[in-house]
């Protein structure tokens, strides 16, 4: 009896745990379909403005929305690498008598009715598969559309209705959920799929959100039912560098785990997955370099166009952790969409024990919102005293651009911070301009932009004077300063650095953008004594044009490093502005290594070592947080920073840095940015990088 007893209350607690398991699961898949919601309305944005031409996505989407011109660009670069494998597909199989493609995951993509609009599904039958909710709606929506029933042709075809599929000659739309793998294996059996003929099947972000048995089950059905066939996956990857971090947490918070994400987390991973699951050649190439390599200079050139666009840094990252997948097998197991590009990647790291770095957090006295933040500038106006000044974050519990100036300095071993309003308001709001510090405690604050059609023109002379005492007896004052002289063009994301000619200092400005122009090679020369623009001859080959690089002042002149040129790839070159007796001249700097190219990052010189910070770096996978360079030799070092103290992602990129020659540190102050659709990301407090001794 008790026996018994006990074997029923297993089986009452196994059924209710069931029970709540199927809760959770179906929790789970609404929010999964969720995303379909939020995707067409971002798909539709990017089409509305003249990204992608798809005249039928309107007909999927119930409101209208203008998204961030970077989601634009992102659902834009997706489009692109989906239509790219698709066409190649088509174009190969072109002279078959027939041929299928399979979307799974479909949502309300409009696909199927743009290629048939066309003309580009002759002898093409397309099977559209994703949950039943989803296909239901989609179903109601094409019905109650003319052009779009005119378009498919007979739909009163239906199949069972607990599939609710919509059936026309060349199109199939069918609600089963993809974890039951035998259940779509027969509705496509019992509506003609065939197997033998060639076959695409894709996948837009979805294997991702299943569970990796379940996904990998239909990687393997897959292989196993279609004896020709390709399969085209979109999907994320990296989830260990912050930026993932970030994105990991956004879709942990929708209820959307990104499963294959943790398990497959790199290109590697993912084409290993694919070859054990039975295809037989699998490439993949990442955002970036696709949209480098597969789109079209002049292509390229009218996305520019399309609106005003500033977020090369969120671009770049988001690029890098989206993939662009084709496996294949059978008749096209050679047919690829992509090529390898040994010469696209730069693996540096590969040794052993690379050097690393020690960081620990910046032990403030209190808590100061403002200390978040990026797209600033800090300086350096005392010993163990910075300035910073504008950029995007923290301001009344929002997120917005910055006005204040923010003194943060060193008492003891805890560091204090001040908020000081300008109330004349000659800061302004803005964004990626210059803060130098000169040797006599002056700061001079050039350029920057308040948004990408509004660029700032005044320039500032900032003085602080700390009295000898702490924070509270530092003294400020801003004031706006008139210039002779020819006043070169607005800019922002250039650079400013104090030089010296003929004993006279000089505050050289170099490339950056502005409204008008993606980038900016010229450079300029402020006179440092009477604020006059002065011209001063510059001879050898002049660096490319470039923004959001970085430049320090070496041996009475500036170096420049890295930045974004007008291909919108990363830089690697170093150059060195050197004085002579007449003028100055451009030198490269010889490297014995390549220097992985980068550009957002921040540069200082100890000792002739040239130490760059963070930056963007699309060409290497890892990225080393900080290398050093011996200006004599010619002799890079990459190296990685210990994480381990820092609780939360660490961004180095649209950060500040102040070198701290003495102890040997840098100060890193800031630094994030709009991760997408991910929400934004700021670092929380400032850290200290300890640098090592290198001889």
């Amino acid at each position: 009896m008790g026996l018994e007893d006990g074997g029923e209350e297993g089986n009452s607690v196994s059924a209710t745990n069931r029970r709540c398991r199927s809760r959770k699961q179906a929790g789970k898949d609404t929010a999964v379909q969720g995303t379909n919601d939020s995707s067409i309305v971002s798909k539709y944005s990017m089409v509305n403005l003249g990204y992608f031409c798809d005249g039928f996505l309107k007909g999927f989407v119930n409101k209208t929305i203008r998204r961030a011109p970077l989601i634009n660009r992102g659902y834009y670069v997706r489009a692109k690498a989906v239509d790219y494998c698709l066409r190649g597909f088509l174009q190969h199989t072109e002279s078959y008598p027939q041929r299928q493609i399979i979307s799974l995951g479909a949502g309300f993509d409009s696909l199927y009715f743009r290629l048939k609009a066309n003309g580009e599904l002759k002898n093409v039958i397309m099977y559209e598969v994703d949950f039943p909710d989803v296909v239901q709606r989609k179903a109601t929506l094409i019905k109650n559309k003319q052009e779009l029933v005119e378009l498919i042709g007979c739909t009163d075809e239906m199949g069972p209705t607990q599939m609710g599929y919509l059936c026309g000659m060349d199109y199939k739309l069918l609600g089963i959920d993809l974890s039951e793998i035998m259940e779509l294996d027969n509705a496509l059996r019992e509506i003609g799929i065939n197997t033998a003929c060639p076959t695409l099947l894709l996948s837009e972000v979805v294997l991702t959100y299943m569970k990796n048995e379940s996904s990998s089950a239909v990687i393997r059905w897959a292989a196993d039912r279609f004896s020709s066939a390709v399969f085209v996956v979109y999907e994320q990857i990296r989830p260990y560098d912050p930026f993932g971090q970030v994105m990991r947490q956004h879709f942990a918070q929708l209820n959307s785990t990104l499963h294959a994400l943790v398990r497959f987390p790199g290109k590697e991973a993912q084409q290993k997955r694919f070859l054990q699951e039975g295809w037989e050649e699998c490439l993949c190439v990442d955002m970036n370099e696709f949209y480098v390599r597969y789109i079209p200079e002049q292509e390229k050139q009218r996305i520019e166009m399309l609106e005003p666009f500033d977020e090369y840094e969120e671009w770049h990252l988001k690029c890098s952790h989206y993939i662009i997948l084709c496996a294949s097998k059978g008749d096209f197991i050679k047919y690829l969409p992509f090529t390898p590009s040994p010469d696209f990647y730069i693996n540096k790291l590969s040794i052993r024990d690379p050097l690393r770095l020690s960081v620990s957090l910046c032990e403030t006295e209190t808590e100061n919102p403002h200390l978040r933040r990026f797209a600033h500038c800090s300086a350096l106006v005392a010993p163990h005293t910075v300035v910073t000044t504008g950029g995007f974050g923290n301001r009344v519990g929002q997120h917005a651009r910055l006005r204040d100036i923010l003194l943060l300095a060193k008492s003891g071993s805890v560091w204090k911070s001040s908020s000081i309003r300008d109330d004349d308001n000659l800061l302004t709001e803005r964004m990626f301009h210059s803060m130098t510090a000169l040797c006599d405690s002056r700061c001079l604050i050039l350029g920057g932009r308040t948004s990408p059609l509004n660029p700032i023109t005044n320039i500032l002379c900032l003085k602080c004077d700390t009295g000898g005492g702490g924070i509270s007896d530092a003294r400020l004052s801003l004031k706006a300063i008139e210039c002779s002289g020819t006043m070169p063009s607005p800019r922002w994301r250039h650079s400013a650095t104090e030089v010296i000619y003929r004993d006279q200092k000089y505050l050289f400005i170099y490339g950056g953008r502005s409204p008008n122009k993606l980038v900016l090679g010229d450079w300029h020369f402020l006179s440092l004594r009477d604020y006059s623009w002065t011209d001063i001859p510059v001879d050898g080959p002049s660096p490319e044009s470039r923004h959001s690089h970085c430049a320090c002042t070496w041996k009475g002149g500036a170096l420049i490093t890295g930045g974004l040129g007008i291909a919108q790839v990363p830089l690697g070159s170093i150059f060195h502005l050197r004085p002579t007796l007449y003028g100055f001249v451009w030198e490269r700097i010889e490297m014995i290594s390549s220097v992985i190219p980068r550009y957002s990052h921040t540069a200082h010189v100890l000792d002739d070592k040239l130490i760059l910070l963070g930056g963007v770096l699309i060409h290497s996978d890892p990225i080393p947080e900080v290398t050093l360079i011996d200006l004599k030799t010619g002799q890079s070092f990459d190296c990685y920073i210990d994480m381990n103290p820092v609780k939360w992602p660490l961004m180095l990129h649209n950060h500040s840095s102040v070198l701290l020659a003495k102890e040997r540190q840098l100060l890193v102050i800031g630094g994030g940015g709009n991760c997408f659709s991910f929400g934004t990301h700021l670092n929380h407090q400032p850290i200290l990088v300890h640098l090592p001794e290198i001889r």
